[in-house]
């Protein structure tokens, strides 16, 4: 039996991977799509190439991250050659790890005065 490494022993994830892990966490998406979700979510401030895209995303697989599905939507809906790609629960819980890790960090920038904004 081959065990999963901890999820923090990923940390820190590339700032990349955790907008990925971000946008396929509600839903299911292919490339193009998670670069459109990336845009939106940070207000058009994260740009993803499909170079760094396709990259992370290579290396999400191999890091049991993300699972390419088999899913797909309506035929009207959807272009054959599109691979989508979601979440799996290591995936989560190494995102919830990063998550808490930048909390963390940006406590101890407010300790430090470096940020007075709340979150």
């Amino acid at each position: 039996m081959v065990t999963q490494p901890r999820p923090e022993s990923l940390l820190p994830l590339p700032a990349a991977v955790f907008h990925i892990l971000m946008a396929v966490a509600d839903e299911d998406r292919h490339g193009y799509g998670i670069i459109q979700e990336v845009r939106a979510r940070t207000g058009g401030e994260v740009r993803l190439g499909p170079g760094t895209l396709y990259r992370s995303i290579q290396r999400m697989l191999d890091d049991d991250l993300i699972v390419e599905v088999d899913e797909r939507p309506a035929a009207e809906l959807d272009d054959e050659r599109r691979r989508y790609y979601r979440i799996t629960p290591f995936g989560r819980a190494a995102a919830r790890a990063e998550a808490n890790r930048l909390q963390d960090l940006v406590r101890l920038a407010r300790a430090s005065g470096f940020t007075t904004r709340k979150a």
